[in-house]
């Protein structure tokens, strides 16, 4: 996908990736940005700055979400790409509150079912359209000290599979973003933890793997190449990565520090 003259929408705008994203692409000549976020008074900034709609939402509601890309297709005519990006992290394992695993659960990954269900139908009607999912590396790896963020990122990267899987010969293109250590306020007080093992990435920097993953429409966006031999290793002989998972648990923390 060529990024100019095309309809957008971003979740998760106000700052991080999300706002990095928004920059990037109304750069590149994006004809439309429809940006969404929980924060407004962050939100209206980033959106007056580049001229943008936006709207605030609440992606672990349902009901918000479903009537968030209704009003992105009203302003936007039609979106080519919905970019699922706002997520959470919770710290611990399975002493984590219910509540927080069912928060994080809806935010890391029913809201990318939600605004799916709303936005394919329009993208399946015209027979194009373009979905990019926010996960993680550790939705390919894990997650040390993060039982819930390793669960919703592995299931937000299934549930981009099944996407591609499912409507990639119908025109819907889809790919799914897993960085490492990206300096947002999600890691801040963790710069040197085990996520940053292969180095802390700036939101800009990311930005360029991600419009060049777009123009090939591959589905493994991976800003940190590091990523793709460990996957490898991972099939390659699990019992061992499992072992050099341990060795990293040791060497950064007990179970429950990021």
């Amino acid at each position: 996908m060529d990024i100019a003259g095309k309809n957008i929408v971003i979740t998760g705008a106000a700052s991080g990736i999300g706002r990095a994203m928004a920059q990037r692409f109304h750069a590149e000549g994006a004809a439309k940005l429809f940006l969404v976020d929980l924060n407004e008074a962050p939100l209206k900034e980033v959106a007056e700055s580049l001229g943008s709609d936006y709207c605030v939402c609440n992606v672990g509601l349902e009901h918000d979400v479903l009537g968030t890309i209704k009003r992105a297709e009203a302003a936007l005519g039609h979106i080519d790409l919905l970019c699922n990006n706002a997520g959470i992290s919770v710290r611990g394992g399975p002493e984590v509150d219910t509540a927080d695993w069912q928060r994080i659960w809806e935010i890391n990954v029913m809201a990318h079912v939600w605004a799916s269900r709303a936005a394919l139908p329009a993208m399946l009607e015209r027979g194009e359209g373009y979905i990019l999912n926010t996960a993680s590396a550790a939705g390919l790896l894990s997650q040390i000290g993060s039982a819930p963020y390793a669960v919703t990122k592995h299931a937000a990267v299934s549930f981009a599979e099944w996407l591609s899987i499912t409507y990639g010969d119908r025109g819907i293109k889809v790919s799914v973003l897993c960085p490492q250590a990206v300096r947002t306020a999600m890691i801040a007080g963790n710069e040197d933890g085990v996520a940053s093992v292969d180095g802390l990435m700036e939101p800009e920097t990311l930005c360029d793997i991600v419009v060049a993953t777009l123009a090939e429409e591959s589905f493994l966006v991976l800003p940190h190449d590091e990523v793709r031999t460990y996957i490898q290793r991972k099939a390659g002989d699990y019992d061992r990565w499992l072992k050099g998972m341990r060795r990293l648990q040791t060497a950064y923390g007990p179970p429950g520090d990021l």
